[in-house]
């Protein structure tokens, strides 16, 4: 085991991987392959709203900013455009009137079912000559260390899906 303190040579390797991961797994990376091949969709804008939006259950286009990292009239702006596809409705708020959040339309929550799945053809398709048990342990130990990193960067343990 490694002392968080001191790196050592496989902290280094795993570090680099996750940075290639992410520039490989990002939305604008992932959409331009979908387009390629043929799978249009709302931009990446607009499905990190619908993300944001469904991660929260509900959100205000604040709060979907803040999840977003993005600022709020950006949001606001990806937004509307969610709403006039039909992607999301404005909801009430029983105990704030003032509020009106965004929920996912049945479409919306079809737009990321689809997104969803097309990233996990790519992840077969990224690991489709790899033996049955290096795929299992990859499951296992990548979502080990994404909660643990999540919980030692102060977010959340869960464990993804």
């Amino acid at each position: 085991m490694s002392n968080p303190g001191r790196p050592d040579a496989h902290d280094a390797a795993i570090e680099r991987a996750v940075v290639a991961l992410r520039r490989s797994q990002s939305r604008r990376t992932l959409a331009r392959l979908a387009r390629g091949r043929g799978r249009g969709g709302p931009p990446e804008g607009v499905v990190e709203l619908l993300d944001a939006v469904a991660a929260a259950g509900r959100a205000t286009v604040t709060e979907a900013a803040a999840a977003m990292g993005t600022d709020q009239p950006r949001a606001s702006r990806l937004a509307g455009r969610a709403l006039a596809e039909g992607l999301v409705r404005r909801g009430a708020d029983p105990e704030d009137g003032r509020r009106s959040p965004l929920e996912l339309t049945g479409a919306g929550e079809e737009v990321l079912a689809r997104v969803a799945e097309f990233r996990r053809s790519v992840v077969a398709e990224a690991t489709r000559g790899w033996a049955r048990a290096d795929r299992e342990a990859l499951a296992v130990l990548l979502g080990r260390f994404a909660a643990d990193f999540s919980a030692a960067a102060g977010g959340s343990q869960e464990r993804p899906r």
